[in-house]
């Protein structure tokens, strides 16, 4: 999961920490689930004043970082980022949107990384 800090200002929420979480789908080279302790856990650290949960990242192991059909299925299209690193290692990040401009559920976001 992808934790940080939301801002009211569109593109200036931050990722301040990567919370890694094993897959749990049934078919994990098709799908992604995330560990639901891991999942209820950030969600009670974020209500009690921890970081916010901003998205999600996981791999295409055999394709590009672009957002599948499976993804745009699952993403709730409600500002959450996803950053999807494609076979090569190249990584693209994504912010999920109801009307995206890819799958009618994704547009890609520039991802600054920074020390």
């Amino acid at each position: 999961m992808l934790l940080g800090e939301a801002d009211l200002d569109p593109g200036s929420d931050r990722v301040t920490a990567i919370t890694p979480a094993t897959n749990i789908a049934a078919h994990p080279e098709h799908r992604f689930e995330i560990d639901p302790a891991v999942l209820l856990a950030a969600y009670k650290a974020q209500r009690t004043g921890g970081p916010a949960i901003l998205g999600h990242y996981h791999s295409h192991p055999t394709g590009q970082p672009i957002p599948s059909l499976t993804d745009a299925e699952m993403a709730e299209g409600r500002g959450e980022y996803w950053i999807i690193v494609g076979s090569d290692g190249a990584m693209q990040g994504w912010r999920a949107d109801a009307t995206g401009s890819v799958h009618a559920r994704f547009d890609p976001v520039t991802l600054l990384i920074r020390d």
